[in-house]
């Protein structure tokens, strides 16, 4: 054992999630029993790097994140096609594999750290008012580092797409998608093969592990009116137990899911601690031939034989148009970038989903998921052993519900909320991880959180669905190594402002249920630092709150958006190609419309199943015209 810890203190070290403090050695010890059970756990191998890459291939892939592993695998089933996958960060690791350690992953070595520009808006908890937008630096992406919440989104969000004047991306014609990566292990959901399927490559599961409070969840959401039900089925508004991107209690990464069963296709190229810089245009015929980038501390050049596909994600591939010529001629200019392609929307239309984070209630039971008690040698030897127990939580995510503000139409299924309801909250570790992962400012923290650290409680994080409010991201300057400047612009709608502030008090009306009243529950309304000159629960008081601790789901999104060619603001056409760019596209969630109606790691697999569909009919279309033309 002590060889062994050993061992994984070195993994630990590597992938920078040592910590200081009481908790110190409990990733060790999760890390240890995981890594020694890990055949069992995760019988495939990691993919290996190709050390000596082609001249040119078919298709090169950038972002090897959940829609370019999604893409690598449909592409690479061509076996004609050679196809490279080029990701900046490294492999996932073992520590990776366990849910509970998901925060601990943050502003690790696997996450690119990014942080917003200050402003007004929101986020003023934060330290210097800069939200943290954590985004995956590892093959695998966010999926990596995410909760692993399995949500697909609203029915009308892919109509409305469709009426943008995209079409075939209404909801039929996106479920078959869905279904194709998925593999359902929920029996009572895999038989409704109307909207589940089983076999695909993604498992879908709920976790092993609740504890008491998942169940009252669904039981105060039937005391507040509303349905159990199928998130991902017929009806979205209502309650429902998370489904998890989960495999035997451990995280199913995209990595996991979509690259590991295919390594060893010889027509799979993997380019790993490779950072793109600028994807390689002809100037004079517009075509996309090829892509820069560094590697080994050596700049490179790969050409691309049919295409170069951006999957990089809401930042980056914006980042990276921007930085190939296209974009908006004036900003382009501005940092010393000749402009091949005027595309103003590239970057623009940036979404995201925001919670009110802190929502705290305190209970009279030790139930809850408390990091010093439940996060211990007994846990991770359940773990390791019966791939069950505390450590298989997603962060105390165990519920989540769908509901409508008064601000929605009540009689459409289209709901403004969504409630992420956990048995944890932001002092459940006593002020170590979750407060860094948030951003938070000690001051803030000690004022708010520190009377109650490690205290058994329940959250309710209200998340607004649908914003009105948009940001964007601009070049800091013409260094590709530079991170870009990222304007949230979040409450900055006055929409957005009353219908977060009403999902504040439907989450305090949840807390105050005879079903959570058993547990003793009330609410930890301790005034916020900047909102104590308000009246207690007025309007004016919550609209205060919903500025302070502005928590980001971390969907950033839209900024490449997809739309018909009388958009200007359109930056991918209904194919997914680039305006004005030939052989080249962007597959990831930059190029939506409009967030969809919760979590999104779910639609961003989808969009890659449906690019990769789209890639293999134009190619084949294309070889057919060639052979008649022969013909001719």
């Amino acid at each position: 054992m002590a060889v062994l810890l050993g061992s994984v203190i070195g993994a630990i070290k590597a992938a920078g999630l040592l910590l200081t403090g009481k908790l110190a050695i409990l990733p060790i010890l999760i890390a240890a029993l995981a890594y020694y059970n890990y055949d069992l756990m995760d019988p495939e191998n990691h993919p290996q790097v190709t050390k000596n890459l082609r001249r040119s291939y078919d298709f090169i892939i950038i972002g090897g994140g959940s829609a370019g592993s999604v893409l690598v695998n449909r592409l690479t089933e061509n076996p004609k096609w050679n196809v490279l996958l080029i990701e900046a960060g490294g492999h996932e690791t073992e520590i990776t594999d366990v849910p509970i350690l998901s925060l601990y992953l943050h502003k690790s070595k696997i996450d690119w750290k990014y942080r917003t520009q200050p402003q007004w808006s929101a986020c003023q908890a934060m330290v210097d008012q800069r939200c943290c937008w954590t985004r995956g630096k590892v093959l695998g992406g966010s999926s990596v580092l995410n909760t692993m919440l399995y949500i697909r989104g609203n029915r009308r969000d892919f109509d409305q797409w469709e009426s943008f004047g995209n079409p075939g991306w209404g909801y039929e014609d996106v479920l078959p998608y869905f279904k194709k990566s998925e593999d359902q292990r929920n029996p009572y959901l895999a038989r409704d093969t109307r909207y589940h399927s089983t076999g695909g490559y993604l498992t879908v599961q709920e976790s092993p592990f609740n504890t008491p409070l998942g169940v009252a969840f669904l039981q105060a959401g039937e005391e507040m009116g509303y349905d159990i039900v199928d998130v991902n089925g017929a009806q979205q508004t209502g309650f429902a137990l998370w489904q998890y991107t989960m495999r035997r209690g451990t995280r199913c990464s995209t990595a996991k899911a979509f690259i590991r069963p295919i390594r060893l296709r010889p027509n799979f190229h993997l380019s790993l601690w490779t950072h793109v810089t600028k994807v390689l245009i002809d100037p004079n015929t517009k075509q996309a031939y090829g892509v820069e980038f560094i590697r080994n501390g050596r700049k490179e050049t790969i050409y691309a034989k049919k295409e170069v596909i951006l999957s990089a994600g809401a930042i980056n591939s914006p980042q990276l148009l921007m930085l190939s010529g296209i974009g908006d001629a004036n900003h382009l200019r501005e940092v010393g970038i000749n402009p091949i392609v005027h595309l103003p929307g590239v970057g623009q239309n940036l979404q995201d989903h925001i919670a009110v984070g802190g929502l705290a209630f305190l209970i009279d039971y030790p139930i809850s998921i408390v990091m010093n008690r439940l996060v211990n040698i007994n846990s991770a030897l359940r773990y390791a052993i019966t791939e069950d127990g505390p450590l298989t939580s997603s962060v105390g995510l165990e519920a989540v519900a769908f509901i409508s503000t008064k601000y929605a139409n009540q009689t459409d299924d289209w709901p403004d909320i969504e409630f992420m309801l956990t048995a944890s909250s932001t002092n459940s570790d006593g002020g170590t991880q979750v407060k860094t992962a948030h951003g938070l400012s000690d001051d803030f923290y000690n004022q708010v959180f520190r009377e109650i650290n490690n205290r058994d409680v329940f959250g309710v994080f209200p998340m607004m669905l649908r914003p009105k409010s948009r940001g964007y991201i601009k070049l800091r300057s013409k260094n590709p190594l530079e991170h870009p400047l990222m304007y949230h612009n979040y409450l900055t709608h006055p929409d957005d402002v009353n219908v977060l502030r009403e999902g504040v008090k439907a989450a305090i009306a949840l807390g105050e249920t005879a079903t959570m009243r058993r547990f003793g529950a009330r609410f930890h309304s301790k005034p916020l630092p900047n909102c104590k000159h308000l009246p207690l629960y007025t309007d004016e008081y919550w609209n205060c709150v919903i500025r302070q601790y502005t928590m980001t789901i971390y969907h950033m999104s839209c900024t490449a958006k997809m739309g018909p060619s009388t958009d200007p603001m359109a930056v991918v056409d209904p194919e997914l190609h680039v305006y004005g760019v030939k052989g080249l596209r962007v597959i990831d969630a930059s190029i939506m419309p409009t967030i969809t109606n919760g979590n999104i790691n779910a639609p961003v697999i989808m969009i890659a199943e449906k690019g990769a569909d789209m890639i293999k009919a134009e190619w084949s279309t294309r070889w057919k015209r060639s052979i008649n033309a022969s013909y001719v």
